[in-house]
């Protein structure tokens, strides 16, 4: 390709993006239409949620001259994806009663699916009557407008165990979800997003803590695909969980995966250098480059461009960084 044509093809390219770049700006992934009521007065509450969560999701880079022609490949494919709507699924296909010493209660298995998708991407977790009851609890203390018009199966004296009425709950927590992922803002909530992540989160870090690698990144590769879909509006908030993946790989002495998932952890913090898991990521991640012959120098010179911009201070290792997390 001559000069010409590359910067031609560069200025196509720029342009792209900037479409894109406005696109995402003004046609943000939540849908507008068909909203229930409960979320329209939560428009009119609510000027500025989440306001930390809506800058990290603005954090990117930006289209400008400097960057090469790769890097804007990788931007505009980086802006595509945030414009196009994930909008989730959930279904409760089958329970099952556990009787543990003096307790009985019944496990209801949701499935969370991808609209349009025929592939692997879907998740599965139980949760029990209790933890849907603790949900509904907690976001009637933050929502109480948008949840007046949700209802909640209550408890019943008898019959808990009864086909019907675990059949009737099945529909009733199916139906409860959608309604719940139908309201932007709750969907975004911190208080949703650990309803269907956080127990399967702290299982995998007390694994991790007990040297149980295997385990701790089994339960991690199941989890972080949901969780990516549920906070594709902040994406450093997954940045943890990326790194603990990167933490058993690394332990499990997979330096090639460890550093595949590096990557991904670092590209949500290009614009986050203040960030805690930033540097002890970028000191793992010379240590997997230099191991697996891989370019070090440019994560090299990040590192020191970072300390002769920041006063000294104790870091953590990235190890101990996640042996923390999730601890009660």
């Amino acid at each position: 390709m001559d000069q010409d044509s590359h910067c031609s093809a560069e200025r196509e390219l720029l342009e792209a993006v900037s479409r894109i770049t406005t696109s995402s700006t003004t046609s943000p992934f939540d849908e507008e239409e068909n909203q229930p009521k409960a979320e329209i007065s939560c428009q009119v509450r609510k000027e500025n949620p989440e306001k930390d969560d809506m800058q990290d999701s603005s954090a990117t880079l930006s289209p400008n001259s400097s960057m090469t022609t790769k890097e804007l490949q990788e931007y505009w494919r980086n802006e595509k994806r945030q414009c196009k709507q994930i909008k989730l699924l959930f279904e409760i296909p089958s329970t099952r009663i556990v009787e543990h010493h003096l307790s009985k209660y019944v496990m209801y298995k949701i499935i969370i699916l991808q609209t349009g998708s025929f592939d692997s991407n879907k998740s599965v977790i139980e949760r029990r009557y209790s933890d849907f009851e603790k949900l509904h609890r907690n976001l009637l203390e933050e929502f109480s407008e948008e949840m007046e018009d949700v209802t909640f199966p209550k408890k019943t004296l008898t019959g808990n165990f009864t086909e019907e009425i675990i059949n009737e709950r099945k529909l009733a927590f199916k139906d409860y979800l959608r309604l719940l992922y139908s309201m932007k803002y709750i969907r975004r909530s911190k208080k949703f997003i650990d309803f269907l992540t956080r127990p399967e989160l702290q299982e995998a870090y007390g694994c991790l803590r007990g040297g149980q690698y295997t385990k701790a990144l089994e339960i991690l590769l199941e989890v972080i695909g949901l969780q990516e879909r549920l906070t594709r509006g902040n994406p450093v908030s997954v940045v943890p969980t990326l790194c603990a993946i990167v933490v058993c790989h690394k332990d499990l002495e997979n330096p090639a995966s460890a550093f595949e998932y590096g990557e991904k952890a670092l590209s949500r913090l290009c614009a986050r250098t203040s960030h805690r898991y930033y540097i002890p990521l970028l000191e793992t991640m010379i240590t997997l480059a230099y191991e697996l012959g891989k370019d070090f120098l440019s994560l090299q010179e990040k590192l020191e461009e970072w300390k002769t911009k920041k006063d000294p201070i104790r870091v953590f290792t990235l190890k101990e960084l996640a042996v923390r997390e999730y601890v009660q």
